[in-house]
């Protein structure tokens, strides 16, 4: 493990990346134990601070452990798909908000990925993924449902789909698409959109999830992302016709 000492990136990160490729190479294996503070400082020319924050990097990605004692120190862990789909999620909602991802850009990506799914989906649901969907359908219709609830809904509908697949690979991956992609587009489109049509596609989904139909689940996924779009391009000319109208009239 080495790092450039005249490199201008952070030493800690450099450490941090040197030790993640011991870890993904398998120099270092899951539960071995990394050398101590004062050896990985002497080993990389580096204070022990720097070490250290280093360290937390890593802790901060699950990728070791640390555990006090006499036998304590830090252990390369065994990363899960459930500690990774996390900050899948987060990293996802930080690129679509940082990078102004288009929403016609969001909405392809997301049901593309989701249809994707769809196959499997069909071919592996059990009975359980089909009762969370029709349960997430019918509290979906419910009137007095408020908009936050009905956004967790529908991302608890989407993620079930997902999972019906039984891939944790493809479960990781769509995290970001189902639960940050998904948030995004019901706060953008929840004025304008048709709680009835919804419902009315998700239970459709699940009917044809149950008789193992995938080309009619990739169909309505289909309809599904058509109907967002729509409900976003309703929602932004009348944005932009309500700002037409604020600029006209305070001038």
């Amino acid at each position: 493990m080495k790092i450039d000492p005249d490199s201008p990136a952070d030493l800690s990160a450099q450490i941090a990346n040197a030790i993640r490729e011991a870890i993904v190479d398998g120099e270092l294996r899951v539960d071995e134990r990394l050398p101590s503070e004062a050896e990985l400082s002497e080993q990389f020319g580096v204070s022990r601070p720097t070490v250290r924050e280093a360290l937390k990097r890593l802790g901060a990605q699950s990728l070791i452990r640390t555990q006090r004692g006499a036998s304590g120190g830090a252990f390369v862990n065994k990363l899960t798909y459930s500690e990774a789909y996390g900050q899948q999620i987060t990293t996802s909602t930080l690129l679509l908000s940082m990078n102004a991802v288009s929403f016609p850009t969001a909405c392809e990506a997301r049901y593309a990925l989701e249809r994707a799914c769809a196959l499997l989906s069909a071919g592996r649901r059990t009975p359980d993924h089909l009762a969370i969907m029709r349960a997430e359908a019918h509290k979906q219709s419910q009137p007095g449902l408020s908009d936050e609830a009905f956004c967790a809904s529908d991302v608890a509908f989407h993620r079930a789909l997902v999972d019906a697949a039984g891939n944790p690979v493809l479960s990781y991956q769509l995290a970001g698409a189902v639960e940050a992609m998904q948030p995004l587009m019901n706060m953008i489109t929840f004025t304008a959109r048709s709680r009835e049509k919804i419902v009315a596609l998700h239970s459709g989904i699940v009917d044809a999830l149950e008789a193992q139909d995938a080309d009619t689940v990739d169909g309505l996924l289909e309809d599904l992302a058509t109907y967002t779009n729509e409900l976003a391009q309703s929602v932004f000319e009348e944005r932009s016709k309500a700002h037409k109208s604020n600029s006209q009239f305070g001038a």
